[in-house]
């Protein structure tokens, strides 16, 4: 078990504050940042990673969507655009999902 930087996992504040309000509890990234049992904390709470899935876009749901603090899949879809340049979404994509709780 390590403990993380936040913002490895977590790369905006916004991220982090709704994490912290409950809003977020989950998130996808390109490759893998964290194991299963690794800790970070945000301010005076610590969070736990429960779940390290590997994952493609294709697999992703409103549910996912959701616990990533967005309305639904096609909102999860418009920020990765705006997000990142030049991104296309391909539902064959790897993508890593890690899940995580407060301690």
């Amino acid at each position: 078990m390590s403990e993380l930087d936040p913002a490895d996992l977590l790369p905006s504040d916004r991220m982090q504050s709704q994490a912290l309000e409950g809003e977020v509890t989950q998130i996808h990234r390109g490759h893998r940042y964290a194991e299963a049992g690794d800790t970070f904390t945000i301010e005076d709470t610590t969070f736990e990673v429960t779940d390290v899935t590997e994952r493609t876009l294709g697999d992703l749901t409103d549910a996912d969507a959701r616990a990533e603090g967005m309305d639904d899949l096609e909102g999860y879809r418009r920020l990765l655009e705006r997000a990142h340049e030049n991104f296309e979404w391909d539902d064959d994509s790897e993508i890593v999902r890690h899940q995580f709780e407060p301690q």
